[in-house]
């Protein structure tokens, strides 16, 4: 029998679209595959509302929150399946002439519980073909995020912020049990990073994590990782996308981050540090 403390969690694995209409067919379509095998909660990618590039360059549609069709679509589906929905995030036009990159927290109604526009923007250069700066063509956020669901806090984060620990530091501090990893992570660096950094976040804040990624080619050029990921506080991966278009679902224990926390209460044992102001001579000794 199910627990009051267990919640089934579903991580939809989209592939990039580059059309809303394109977009909202497939998300609607397997966060209903994810519903089916009993998601609760259901968790849809990074720019699951459209993605394409254009020499090197993202190119995400967009369109204003109030008008967004695939947020409005979404929205829909999730009053109609009864389920909370976490919208990994769409674009939505900005008022400096860019984007913004904006995930959404929709209860069984369809109401908008919160909104978190992405913090770290990802501008690296992993080698002389392959380069990105989304900082050209969105606009960086400024507010971490805790809200509630039935279950318990989610932090919402987005992809390249899984980079800066100390974000998920102060959404657990805060009473975050679930962190929210939605992604599109490049098929480079999450072959390198994804797995062993999600399992970071989790271990060291003793808390889920759910990290659904977007899968396959990126129209326009590039690809995105997949390996959707649930991981329990003590860094075991309960359920892993694999590189396919498709669904995971998984049941989550919330009890045991009071568990995993208890046993490493590194959550309470954080201290206030500095570091020495280097002086002169000491940059020349070590040049």
């Amino acid at each position: 029998m199910k627990s009051e403390n267990e919640v089934r969690i579903g991580c939809v694995q989209t592939p990039a679209k580059a059309t809303f209409d394109e977009a909202i067919e497939v998300a609607c379509r397997l966060a209903g595959d994810a519903v089916a095998q009993g998601a609760e909660l259901v968790c849809l990618p990074e720019f699951c509302g459209g993605l394409r590039t254009d020499k090197g360059m993202i190119y995400p549609p967009s369109a204003p929150e109030t008008d967004h069709p695939v947020l409005a679509a979404l929205r829909e589906f999730t009053r109609n399946a009864g389920v909370w929905t976490l919208i990994g995030s769409v674009a939505v036009d900005g008022l400096d002439g860019r984007l913004i990159n904006r995930g959404f927290l929709v209860d069984d109604q369809g109401e908008i519980r919160a909104r978190y526009d992405k913090i770290h923007l990802f501008d690296v250069d992993l080698s002389k073909d392959e380069q990105y700066r989304e900082s050209d063509v969105v606009s960086p956020g400024e507010l971490a995020v805790v809200a509630d669901t039935p279950w318990g806090r989610l932090g919402m984060t987005t992809c390249y912020d899984l980079r800066f620990p100390q974000l998920y530091r102060a959404l657990a501090q805060a009473g975050a049990e679930i962190l929210a990893v939605p992604a599109a992570f490049t098929k480079t660096t999450g072959q390198a990073h994804w797995h062993v950094l999600n399992r970071a976040r989790a271990i060291e804040n003793g808390a889920v994590v759910v990290a659904p990624c977007a899968a396959g080619s990126i129209p326009g050029g590039g690809e995105v990782y997949g390996h959707s990921l649930i991981i329990s506080p003590w860094g075991e991966v309960l359920a892993d996308g694999g590189e396919d278009v498709g669904v995971i679902v998984a049941t989550v224990d919330l009890g045991s981050v009071a568990s995993a926390r208890g046993r490493v209460p590194s959550l309470r044992h954080d201290r206030p540090f500095s570091l020495p102001a280097k002086t002169r001579a000491d940059r020349r000794s070590v040049a």
